[in-house]
């Protein structure tokens, strides 16, 4: 493998102006989305919050992260001759 002398980097004020540029830009991004998530997520709760208070909503644990991941379990035809065939214990 040839080996070559290291290359050298020179900063110059426009980078510098540049680098500052784009790092307010990302802030100001940043924080516009950290206001909008903490708008989105106060209207949320203040929804859930009536929603309890009107007593329209009362779902077990189980049942909210079923709604969230989108899991409708079916329930199971039969009992328990629909296990086993004609064969009763």
């Amino acid at each position: 493998m040839l080996r070559r002398k290291p290359t050298r980097l020179e900063l110059k004020l426009d980078d510098i102006e540049e680098f500052e540029s784009v790092r307010k830009d990302l802030e100001s991004r940043k924080k516009q989305r950290e206001d909008a998530e903490v708008t989105a997520a106060g209207e949320e709760a203040a929804a859930a919050a009536a929603a309890i208070a009107l007593g329209t909503e009362h779902k077990s644990r189980e049942q909210l992260i079923s709604d969230r991941i989108g899991y409708k379990p079916q329930p199971k035809a039969g009992g328990r001759a629909a296990h086993f065939g004609t064969f009763e214990f």
